[in-house]
């Protein structure tokens, strides 16, 4: 394996978990409170 794939593969690596924590983070962090839950709005 040379260097360029291994930077590569590292880099793609690090790029798909750094966008899974800041997409988790969006989901459950400090903001989650201004999301609307459509299954709380609708009522039978």
């Amino acid at each position: 394996m040379d260097f360029s794939a291994l930077f590569s593969a590292v880099f793609i690596g690090s790029f798909v978990f750094s966008l899974t924590v800041y997409s988790v983070y969006l989901g459950f962090g400090p903001g989650s409170e201004d999301l609307r839950d459509p299954f709380e709005e609708h009522e039978d």
